[in-house]
């Protein structure tokens, strides 16, 4: 089975996008590889960001590998958090932190449209750089709804589900039309065409 080197330290991560691989790669992480450091993500952008880790464990292990990076943008806030959506309220990346920033940004907000949009990057064997994106567009609830997903899915509705939130939901049922869903499904896609 042929292996695929995910650049995260994230197991609520690597769980999602491992169900999403079908079966048909062996997910490898950041631990599984022994790659402790955290990778910096200082890109103005997310396509940067995903390149950046894509690029740094190439660079390091010289297999296949892919990173994601994956944006909150919020149109009363202008796209904000966006890069900035993991470390909304701070650097110690709080998701409890993060919920409370965004709804006291929302307080007095009639317009809750927002989305979450994913870029995943990868780099092949050869070195070729390959980006693929998914969105998602939603608005974000007066609040925390659902206990399953992780981040901002106890506040992210997505459209056509009845205002149910992403935590509301079960893994499978996510995956399906989540951004981030939608972004490895092209790139395992692009993968198994190869």
């Amino acid at each position: 089975m042929q292996e695929l080197l995910f650049a995260t330290h994230n197991r609520h991560k690597a769980e999602e996008i491992g169900r999403l691989l079908d079966g048909s790669f062996r997910l490898l992480t950041l631990d599984d590889v022994g790659v402790s450091e955290e990778i910096v993500e200082d890109a103005e952008t997310l396509e940067g960001n995903a390149l950046l880790k894509a690029r740094f464990l190439y660079l390091r292990t010289g297999k296949p590998c892919f990173a994601d990076d994956t944006g909150l943008e919020v149109s009363a806030l202008g796209g904000a958090p966006g890069v900035r959506t993991a470390r909304y309220a701070g650097e110690e990346c709080d998701p409890e932190k993060n919920m409370s920033k965004l709804l006291e940004a929302l307080r007095a907000e009639t317009d809750r449209g927002a989305r979450f949009r994913t870029v995943v990057a990868y780099v092949d064997g050869k070195g070729e750089e390959h980006l693929f994106e998914g969105v998602c567009e939603g608005h974000i609830a007066e609040s925390r709804r659902g206990t399953e997903g992780f981040g901002y899915d106890p506040l992210f509705e997505p459209e056509g589900f009845g205002g149910r939130t992403f935590a509301e939901m079960s893994m499978e049922e996510k995956n399906k039309i989540s951004h981030r869903g939608r972004a490895v499904s092209r790139f395992v896609q692009y993968v198994k065409g190869r």
